[in-house]
C-alpha cells in the first residue's frame, strides 16, 4: 500500500506555523520509532499497547455495530464484551498501572489516541521537549511489563 500524503499547518517550537507533508497511515509513535528517537524495545511495547487499547474496543466509533442488538426493543441493554476484550482491558489497565500515573498521560496521549508529541506536552502543560523524556521512560515501563526484549 502507498503512502498517502496531506499538506497540514503545524506549529514550530518557535510559534512559526508551518507547511508540512503528513503520512496519514503513519502513528506518532512510528514517526518517532522512524526517525530514531525511540528504541525498537519501545516501539514494540507502545504498539502492543495500542493493539490492546483497540481490542478492548475502547476507540471512538465511527460506524453503527451491527453486531450485537438488544433483545428488547429500546430497553438500552448492551452487549457482553467478548472474552478477548476482557483480557485486552485486563492488559491494557496492568500496562498503564506499570507505566505509573505521571508517566501513563502521556502514554496514552501518543499511543493510544495518537496525538502527536508535541500536542499532548501542550495538552498536559508540559515544557517543550519534556514529553519525548517521559514518554521514553514509561515505553520503557511498559517494555518491562510485556515482557519485550
Amino acid at each position: 500500500m502507498a503512502a498517502q500524503f496531506v499538506e497540514q499547518l503545524v506549529e514550530d517550537p518557535f510559534g512559526r506555523m508551518q507547511k508540512v507533508a503528513v503520512n496519514i497511515g503513519e502513528s506518532p509513535l512510528a514517526w518517532l520509532h522512524a526517525r530514531g528517537h525511540v528504541s525498537q524495545r519501545h516501539y514494540v511495547a507502545g504498539d502492543l499497547l495500542r493493539a490492546d487499547w483497540e481490542r478492548a474496543g475502547l476507540g471512538a466509533r465511527v460506524t453503527m455495530r451491527w453486531d450485537a442488538a438488544p433483545s428488547q426493543k429500546g430497553s438500552g441493554l448492551k452487549a457482553d464484551p467478548t472474552h478477548a476484550q476482557l483480557s485486552a482491558r485486563e492488559r491494557l489497565d496492568g500496562a498503564l498501572r506499570a507505566a505509573g500515573p505521571g508517566l501513563a498521560d502521556i502514554l496514552w496521549r501518543v499511543v493510544c489516541a495518537g496525538e502527536g508529541l508535541i500536542a499532548a506536552e501542550k495538552a498536559l502543560g508540559w515544557p517543550s521537549r519534556a514529553g519525548k523524556l517521559v514518554l521514553t521512560l514509561a515505553l520503557d515501563r511498559v517494555a518491562g511489563w510485556y515482557r519485550v526484549k
